[in-house]
């Protein structure tokens, strides 16, 4: 169960950045199953090389906001739909990302990784203070998340998702909203992905294979249980919603679920929790504001 909680919380690293493309640009972005292995390839590639565990982290990001602005430019530029786009990013880092890790998988056991302190200390899986540090750092991630959406760039990113022909017509530089929206949110998924990578202590060709899914589904079971009518709720909800993914994941595979039906049951639950609110089952189930008070909230009976 610790184990689960510490990878969910690594994993709300990723589940930001498909907050940004999903939620707050309303673009739906392929990309992250190929920056997602870009950021393990390249750190997995620079750590055995001998270079510094943390420098190799930031180059992970780095790398995925490369992948991000390639599929900006595609879109914006080339006027590629913005889906074929991020599969075309997509399929090319399959290639890229071979030529990275120099085979289909690296190795880090034996190597110096950001994980090793908490390794060699006999934390990692076996003790709550791993999580908790883990928690304070997401959530410092987080909050420069919610920072930056309030400021003037941040305001123009969240008017290019809601209504593009309007904020171009006052001005704004769409193209470029779009591009440095999808740089960060691809350099976030790379930030997970070499983490992911050093805590795993290998990088795998397929390990980004339909990451998107657990993106989203993080993404809207969070905001279905906490909601996403304030920018500091939707952004903590999309953290909550990767830990919640991973302990149903956990809880699947301690119930005899065949490890290989993983993807089949991620997809299940996106397919629920999109269908619950249209279906209106969930304004069955008590919220946490209305419990806050004490209140349980009751439905109105019908004609009245």
């Amino acid at each position: 169960m610790i184990g689960a909680f510490e990878l969910g919380l690594i994993y709300g690293v990723m589940a930001l950045g498909v907050y940004l493309t999903f939620r707050v640009l309303q673009f739906p972005d392929l990309t992250v199953d190929g920056s997602f292995t870009t950021g393990a390839a390249v750190a997995a590639a620079m750590i055995t090389a001998g270079q510094n565990p943390i420098v190799a982290t930031l180059a992970a990001a780095g790398a995925g906001l490369v992948a991000g602005i390639v599929t900006g430019v595609l879109h914006t530029k080339g006027r590629i739909d913005g889906l074929l786009a991020g599969i075309l990013t997509m399929i090319a880092l399959w290639s890229v990302n071979l030529r990275i890790m120099g085979g289909p998988n690296v190795t880090l056991l034996r190597e110096e990784t950001v994980m090793t302190p908490l390794r060699e200390a006999g934390l990692l899986g076996s003790s709550w203070l791993v999580p908790v540090i883990f928690f304070v750092a997401v959530m410092i991630l987080k909050l420069i998340v919610d920072w930056f959406l309030t400021t003037d760039l941040g305001l123009a990113i969240q008017a290019t998702g809601n209504n593009k022909q309007m904020i171009r017509s006052l001005g704004t530089d769409t193209d470029g909203t779009t591009i440095l929206t999808l740089a960060l949110s691809n350099g976030l998924v790379g930030l997970c992905g070499a983490l992911v990578a050093q805590y795993q202590g290998f990088a795998d060709i397929s390990m980004g294979i339909g990451l998107i899914l657990v993106g989203l589904a993080s993404v809207i079971l969070g905001q279905a249980v906490i909601g996403q009518r304030f920018i500091f709720l939707a952004s903590l909800a999309v953290v909550v919603g990767a830990v919640i993914y991973r302990i149903i994941i956990f809880v699947a595979l301690q119930v005899g679920l065949d490890p290989n039906d993983m993807k089949f049951i991620t997809a299940a639950l996106v397919v629920i929790a999109l269908l619950l609110p249209r279906w209106g089952l969930l304004k069955r189930i008590p919220s946490w504001r209305d419990l806050r008070g004490g209140r349980t909230r009751v439905p109105e009976a019908k004609g009245t």
